[in-house]
This record gives structure tokens, sequence and C-alpha cells, in this order.
């Protein structure tokens, strides 16, 4: 397949089905497994409608991997309460982000962004450009607000916001990259959350009740 030169063509009942057929495919048989005739069968439509919509695989690898970031990143702020205190809402943050690059489509979109990334370097870009870069860009917004108010003493947001992410990615992020384990259960989550947010309102905490309060009991992921 090769690269289309023309905007793709996102509306259609049809488009939904090749996007929710190829996602399963590629998180089956990963990228350079998927086939054509797979992702078409898996959508239920021919390979001409397939070539329509997508020329080239991996233009329909990183509509795919858009498309799920773009979601994980929607439901992550639904599920974040902004109004609740900086502690809890860097909390809820936190279990999120570790939710979303600890889970099993994340993880197949990562190893292809790497594997394919001196050939295909836009796939990276998209990814990051739909997730990471999303979910900071949020983070800066909320850490920058809360600078406003007194609430932490930030003076550089974008560098806190950085540091914060990489706090929520100990232990576990490489674990998971690397395959050495899959699943991660709550006590260990709420233990790289905790520590995230300790840390950081160690560095960043306006107040000495934020920077000192209890961990928060294990609630899950």
């Amino acid at each position: 397949m090769e690269q289309a030169q023309k905007p793709i063509n996102r509306t259609g009942r049809k488009f939904d089905q090749v996007l929710a057929g190829a996602r399963d495919v590629f998180m089956r048989d990963g990228f350079e497994g998927a086939s054509v005739d797979a992702i078409a069968r898996a959508a239920g439509v021919s390979k001409a409608t397939l070539y329509s919509y997508f020329p080239d695989k991996r233009l329909l690898f990183m509509e795919v991997a858009s498309s799920e970031c773009n979601r994980q990143a929607q439901e992550t702020l639904m599920l974040i309460d902004r109004a609740a205190p900086v502690r809890e809402v860097l909390a809820m943050a936190a279990r999120q982000m570790i939710g979303i690059f600890t889970s099993e489509f994340s993880q197949q979109i990562f190893r292809v962004c790497v594997a394919e990334a001196d050939r295909f370097p836009e796939l990276g870009r998209k990814f990051y450009e739909s997730g990471p870069l999303t979910a900071r860009r949020h983070l800066v917004e909320y850490l920058a607000e809360e600078a406003a108010r007194g609430e932490v003493a930030v003076s550089d947001v974008e560098l806190a916001a950085d540091q914060f992410l990489e706090l929520c990615k100990a232990d576990i992020f490489a674990r998971a990259v690397f395959g050495i384990e899959t699943r991660f259960p709550p006590e260990q989550v709420e233990r790289v959350v905790n520590g995230a947010v300790d840390v950081f309102l160690a560095r960043y905490a306006a107040h000495k009740g934020y920077a000192t309060g209890k961990t928060l009991p294990c609630l899950g992921t």
C-alpha cells in the first residue's frame, strides 16, 4: 500500500467499521503482522473499500492510534475533578496516566513507533501529538491556574508538568515497555501514585499541608 496524497474521508458507517476492525487486528497481530485481508475481514468491508479510505497501512495505523489516544485523553479528563484539592487532582491524574501507558494498546503503539521511527518518523509524531502532548497541555494549564491561585509555587509550569509525568512512570513504565510485566495490581499503582504526588508537592506545594498530607487510600485503577 502506498501513501495517500489526498485527505482521509472520515465520514460514514464503514469508516467506523474499518477503524474498529483495524484496531482488533493491530492488537492481535501487531503492525507488521497485520494484513490488509485480515483487516478487511475484521471490518466486514471489501479490500476496495478499505483502500478507498487508507491506501497505506501506516496511515490506517496512525488513524487508529490517534483515535484511541484521543478517546483515552477525553475519558481521563472526564474522570478528573479539577475543583478538588491539589493533592487529590494530582493523584487522579497520575492514576489515569499510569492506566493509559500500561494499557495493552498503548504498549503496542509505543513499540511500533519505536520500531518504525527511522523509516516513518510521522508515526511517533502523530502518537505524541494525540496522546502525551495532549495530557501535558492540560497538566500545564492546570498547574498555571493553581499557581495563579497560590496553591502551588511553580514558576516554570511546563518543566513542572514534565517532571510530574516522569514521576508517574517510576518503576512501572520500563517493566511495561520491555514486557516484563503486563498487569499491575492496584497497590503497586498506588505506591507509584502516592510517591509521585509526595515528591512533586515536596518541591512545589505552596502550603505545608499539601506537602505533608497523608497518602491516599488504595482506590484501584
